[in-house]
């Protein structure tokens, strides 16, 4: 095989692929292919050649030195029963070290035997931790140098046609799996057996420290996708990560900076990219698909081929760069700067990096509307149950003008003098709001919330009144909000602007029980800190669509006041469904207990960007005086956006006006349609699975009986890559729960939004949802 290149193997490996590889790679690539239009954006930049002698390609980690940066694996099973033994003895030669899967067919001992440089083990976040503790004392026992554990959804691990994953068998063979979809027998499922029904459905950060506790040998996180957690890892205990994404790589070691080693987790194709990975703060790459390339064409020779041929084009960038080991390499080499960008920035441009930035831009939940919208915007012929707008068949332009009109003639009925409504219209007007009357007169009769206007902050939507009320309640690292979990996007993502860690109330089956809050409280306050808040959406809740009973809206609180914290509801769906609302918990506060968030984006329309906060707390200063805590919030926003604008206030005020203050009346027609929307995807996903199937399967959804949402459970792991592959090859388009889940969880849900499809749409897409659950269950 002599003479062949990196790219050759590559060419001829998919030539003698069979279809059943062919397609578990394909998936693989999927996983990656972030990296790789990363890459092929940076690329890199000529440099000088002032460095005599080839360049040096060794580098020392875990205090262990390696012929290049490179890190082989983690490959189980393969394609060849010699197979990791051929890439063991041929990473070994090449003096670079080797991850080896937890499923491998080969015994650690007889693995380390062959091998001449170091050796990592790939383990998992196992249901039964007796298969972890038993793994890694193995992996000790036969000398292994560092443990690798993966935190966040596990992805299938797939072993080779007759591979058995002998290190569990001989230890254990009954704790195998026998049931469908598992290892029916230790030679196989199918062409490539699943053992994912071993592992737990995450890794969590709990699953490390208890690793830390059993074996001294170096962990190795991997699975690091945020800054957040590339600072936390060290923290934890980690003796190195692995970043999964290039594009947040340099945020990430810049963050790390230099306690721990970088490596970058995939994509890497050629020597170019290795370099590119280094430029960008990696300390080394694993090296996954171009070894199994090698293994596929020329089993021993050509994984060792590979190896020398990535090592000696990684020299060539070197040079081609003027560099003159990989310890020199810094982001001065890239051509584009960063790998997230797309166009090389102006030379005279001065360069940010994300990593100076506040730690908030770099978190997963400021992405997540930004990585729909994407999804979206590349398949413009999939249906998609993920925005959670109205319907736009409401609307009529020219209600507009005539909702201004109404509010102008009524200020003229109260007698404002046209100077005076010329400046309500033109100028800023009071950071409290304009319309604050009539909102108030709004809630009274349609809310029975009867509260002073003086009480009621106008918002720029309630996104704003969020970020006031959190701004203003608390106050430093030991003051605790607390949320129920699944949460709207929103409340988390204010929290992380401010630096506020959510502290989750998982919501069960049946939905929210006050004791876990009470018990949520208990825990906070035994580690001194101070519970200050609670955020809960009672009515048809984004994203699961669940709702408050009315015992546990009266449990609720009559907890608030016990424990002194206040409620934050949050309740946009009321006025939108159909039949006769519950009372909210404002209406039922008798204690000041409740700050009620408000939106006028679901019930009118959301291009007017209205919302309110009721805040008739009262406040004290050290002189004993009083003030309302809406004023506190009014004089933040002043400094935030001044006021809301005084057309779209006008806008939400004639509406309001023209109906006497009844939305509930206004809203008849679209609530009956909403619900009509809710029964049809519910109807139509029964018909396309029906109760027999999916219980085979294990699927499962809620029947809410309002509101925009439904959470689907599926029996395989939701992540962005799936989503992906939902819309790409399915036409269909979702949100991952798991955006959703403050503190993680989430990884097998589907959250579901029916209000702005038509009923044709609603009926193609859950065919189209159906057969992608079918096809994704069927691979899992």
């Amino acid at each position: 095989m002599a003479g062949l290149s990196v790219d050759d193997y590559a060419r001829l490996a998919r030539d003698g692929m069979d279809s059943a590889l062919s397609a578990f790679l394909t998936a693989e690539e999927r996983a990656w292919s972030g990296n790789r239009e990363a890459f092929d954006r940076v690329g890199l930049r000529p440099g000088g050649s002032g460095n005599p002698g080839p360049p040096e390609t060794a580098t020392k980690i875990l205090d262990r030195t390696w012929s290049a940066p490179l890190l082989v694996g983690p490959l189980a099973g393969l394609v060849r029963p010699e197979g990791e033994l051929a890439v063991v003895r041929a990473a070994g030669a090449a003096g670079l070290p080797v991850v080896v899967s937890a499923f491998t067919g080969r015994s650690f001992a007889e693995l380390a035997s062959a091998a001449e440089g170091p050796l990592w083990l790939r383990t998992h976040s196992f249901r039964d931790r007796s298969t972890a503790r038993r793994l890694a004392g193995s992996a000790a026992d036969a000398g292994f140098g560092a443990l690798v554990l993966t935190l966040g959804p596990q992805r299938h691990v797939r072993l080779g046609p007759g591979a058995v994953p002998v290190n569990l068998a001989e230890d254990d063979p009954i704790r195998l799996p026998r049931a469908a979809g598992a290892l029916a027998d230790l030679g196989g499922y199918g062409p490539f057996a699943d053992v994912g029904a071993l592992l737990a459905a995450a890794g969590e950060w709990p699953d490390l420290a208890w690793l830390i506790s059993l074996t001294a040998q170096p962990r190795v996180v991997a699975g690091v996708r945020t800054v957040a957690a590339g600072v936390r890892a060290p923290e934890a205990g980690a003796g190195g990560i692995v970043a999964e994404d290039l594009r947040t790589l340099p945020s990430i070691a810049a963050a790390v900076a230099g306690r721990v080693p970088v490596l970058l987790g995939g994509g890497v194709r050629r020597g170019a990219d290795v370099l590119a990975a280094l430029a960008c703060g990696a300390d080394a790459v694993l090296l996954e698909r171009p070894v199994l390339d090698g293994l596929l064409v020329g089993a021993r020779e050509g994984v060792a081929e590979v190896l020398d041929g990535l090592a000696q084009e990684l020299r060539t960038a070197l040079a081609f760069t003027g560099t003159g080991s990989v310890a020199d390499a810094g982001d001065e080499l890239l051509r584009s700067g960063h790998p997230a960008t797309s166009a090389p920035p102006s030379e005279a441009a001065p360069a940010l990096r994300k990593s100076d930035l506040h730690a908030s831009v770099s978190d997963p939940v400021l992405d997540t509307m930004n990585f729909l919208n994407e999804v979206t915007h590349r398949y413009p012929d999939a249906i998609s149950f993920a925005p959670g707008r109205p319907y736009d068949g409401f609307f009529d332009t020219e209600q507009i003008i005539t909702h201004i009109r109404h509010y102008l003639n009524h200020l003229t009925e109260q007698g404002s003098s046209p100077q005076a409504i010329r400046t309500a219209m033109y100028q800023y007007g009071p950071a409290a709001g304009q319309i604050r009357e009539i909102i108030a007169d709004s809630l009274r009769v349609d809310e029975n919330i009867d509260v002073p206007p003086e009480s009621i902050v106008v918002t720029v939507g309630a996104q704003e009144a969020m970020l006031l009320v959190l701004r203003a309640l608390i106050t430093g690292p030991d003051d605790v909000l607390l949320a129920v979990s699944p949460c709207y996007v929103g409340i988390t993502g204010a929290a992380r602007l401010f630096d506020i860690e959510v502290t989750a109330v998982d919501e069960r089956e049946d939905g929210f029980h006050v004791a876990d809050l009470e018990a949520a409280i208990r825990r906070e306050q035994a580690r001194g800190r101070r519970p200050r808040a609670f955020y809960v959406i009672p009515d048809h809740s984004n994203p699961s669509g669940a709702t408050m009973s009315p015992q546990a809206r009266a449990a609720l609180l009559e907890l608030a006041a016990r424990h002194d914290i206040l409620i934050l509801e949050d309740s946009p769906y009321r006025m939108v469904s159909p039949g006769t609302p519950l009372p909210t918990l404002k209406s039922l506060d008798r204690a000041r207990s409740v700050v009620h968030l408000g939106s006028f984006a679901k019930t009118l329309f959301p291009g007017a960007r209205v919302g309110f906060v009721v805040a008739d707390q009262l406040v004290s200063d050290d002189s004993g005086r009083t003030s309302l805590l809406a004023d506190e919030l009014a004089k933040i926003k002043s400094m935030v956006t001044v006021n809301t604008s005084s057309l779209s206030q006008a806008a939400v005020a004639g509406a309001l006006l023209a109906c006497d203050g009844r939305i509930s009346e206004l809203n008849s027609v679209a609530a009956a349609y909403y619900g009509d929307s809710m029964q049809a995807t519910l109807r139509n996903l029964d018909r396309h699975l029906p109760a027999d199937r999916r219980a085979a399967l294990g699927v499962r959804w809620n029947e809410p009986t309002g509101g925009f949402f439904l959470a689907v459970n599926v029996p395989f792991p939701v992540d962005g890559a799936a989503l992906t592959r939902s819309a790409q090859e399915f036409g269909v388009i979702w949100t991952p729960m798991n955006y959703f889940y403050p503190q993680g969880g989430g990884h097998h849900g589907i959250r579901l939004s029916t209000s702005y499809l038509t009923p044709a749409e609603i009926e193609e897409g859950t065919a189209r949802l159906a057969r992608f659950i079918e096809a994704e269950s069927a691979a899992s």
